[in-house]
């Protein structure tokens, strides 16, 4: 199925052909009109330049007219082998279409609202027919069933034709073209851009890298730079200000030759505090007693500080350097 924007704005059309595997672009007057542009042929000739196949209005109110236009635009210098001339349905419309396919020149006939005109413009030899889905629905009318006929009279007769399914709305409108089998569909922007969304992708695609992070990266690649130590014998007044300058939560105890005796944690000031009153800070450091602290060496992958935050239920690891500590892991850093 040819996939095609929908646009006549130059920011959508350059970020949409990124993609690389758009077949086409189909414009309108409305959208020019819309988007404030006063040198349409100007506009037609960039276009021309920016995309693979062009889908432009040639208008006109007999079928004379709509060749002339159609002969005029090509004298800008479009190629005719990469231009389609959008006709819309009427007896003098087909009847340009088969004028311009004599010619060898892409038609597609469009603004069909019924399976009679979507006939008289394969039997015109019609390159595209483009049923307006959107604008039908509006109307109350069944436009899915409609572009279902167009399809089977296609496939059915052998009519050289692509039905093309326009006038779209929203991401449903493009399952409806794929379950209808549609030929071709012409796609805006702000709709485009949505179809590879989804929230269990996304969950999914944010679960890889988190699980990717942790079995490639190393605890000292994302440790914070932040690392309060403190000695032993320090008073806690002094612990409490230098945690208090480096806005952690914790502080590292060490003996004089800078091996680990504890860890230190907020929490445990204000357990000391509610316990003995404001006397205790006076005490050393050396006066409380401590258990072994969770650690992980530096060098570590972090899928092992990971499962310690897991199973332990811990915010804060202490890492280490063989005995010698280099700082704090919050679980914070594991989502960086």
């Amino acid at each position: 199925m040819e996939l095609y924007l929908d646009s006549a704005d130059l920011k959508e059309i350059e970020e949409a052909f990124k993609l690389g595997f758009l077949d086409g672009l189909t414009t309108t007057p409305t959208f020019m009109h819309r988007g404030g542009v006063t040198d349409v042929d100007a506009l037609i000739v960039k276009l021309s330049k920016m995309v693979p196949v062009l889908q432009i209005e040639a208008l006109g109110s007999t079928a004379e007219e709509v060749v002339k236009e159609a002969q005029r635009q090509l004298k800008l210098g479009l190629d005719p082998k990469k231009t389609v001339f959008k006709i819309p349905v009427s007896l003098e419309g087909v009847r340009a279409c088969r004028m311009l396919r004599n010619e060898g020149l892409l038609v597609n006939v469009h603004l069909v609202y019924t399976l009679q005109q979507a006939y008289m413009a394969m039997k015109a030899g019609a390159t595209y027919v483009c049923p307006l889905v959107g604008r039908l629905q509006d109307q109350g009318h069944d436009a899915l069933d409609l572009v279902g006929q167009c399809v089977y009279a296609v496939d059915h007769f052998g009519y050289d034709t692509k039905i093309m399914f326009s006038s779209v709305r929203n991401a449903e409108h493009i399952r409806n073209a794929i379950n209808l089998g549609v030929h071709t569909i012409t796609v805006p922007w702000k709709v485009m851009k949505g179809l590879t969304d989804n929230n269990l992708t996304t969950l999914g695609t944010e679960q890889f890298i988190e699980h990717t992070r942790l079995v490639t990266m190393k605890v000292k690649d994302v440790i914070n730079p932040v690392n309060p130590v403190v000695n032993i014998n320090t008073v806690l007044t002094e612990a409490i200000i230098k945690m208090t300058e480096y806005g952690f939560g914790a502080i590292t105890l060490t003996d004089n030759d800078g091996n680990v005796k504890g860890i230190f944690t907020d929490g445990d000031m204000r357990r000391a505090i509610q316990k003995e009153g404001q006397d205790v800070l006076k005490k050393r450091m050396s006066d409380f007693s401590y258990g072994t602290p969770l650690s992980v060496q530096q060098n570590d992958p972090l899928t092992v500080a990971n499962d310690i935050f897991k199973h332990k239920h811990v915010d804060t690891i202490l890492v280490l350097d063989g005995t010698k500590p280099v700082g704090m892991l919050d679980i914070q850093d594991l989502a960086q």
